[in-house]
């Protein structure tokens, strides 16, 4: 099984679509909410475009997710729910505040784009619903190929 994510980079967050298929056969479609791409920065950048492996996993805080493994200079990178992505300073705030921080480069799916919070900045919405989608069709080991 393949996973594909196709991104759209912006300066403040990072747009994708993660496609999965099974051979040639589309078999599902979520949309994806990633921070900026800062050259591989940890905690402040998106992961780079390439092939990685992909293995579902337990984890403490988000219970079943996606680890993507081998990410050059990285790790910890999963695919797990949440909504917000910030760009450097609003996320570099939050960290200061002890606000909660959606993601500090990992990779959230959800259903659709929607500015929840009203700060003019796009979220990723239904990203519980979308992540249960993956957790019913991901296999335990798969290829993620972002673009």
């Amino acid at each position: 099984m393949r996973v594909i994510l196709p991104r759209r980079y912006d300066t403040k967050e990072t747009f994708g679509g993660l496609f999965v298929f099974d051979e040639d056969r589309l078999l599902l479609s979520v949309k994806t909410l990633e921070l900026p791409y800062l050259e591989n920065h940890q905690n402040i950048s998106c992961i780079p475009p390439g092939e990685y492996p992909l293995t579902r996993i337990h984890h403490r805080k988000f219970g079943i997710c996606f680890l993507v493994e081998n990410v050059p200079g990285r790790s910890g990178i999963i695919i797990h729910s949440g909504n917000f992505a910030a760009e450097r300073e609003k996320l570099e705030r939050a960290i200061m505040k002890d606000r909660k921080v959606d993601t500090l480069g990992c990779i959230m799916p959800g259903l659709y784009y929607s500015d929840l919070n009203d700060d003019g900045i796009l979220d990723v919405a239904e990203s519980t619903d979308a992540m249960n989608l993956l957790r019913a069709i991901l296999p335990t080991k798969s290829t993620l190929i972002i673009l």
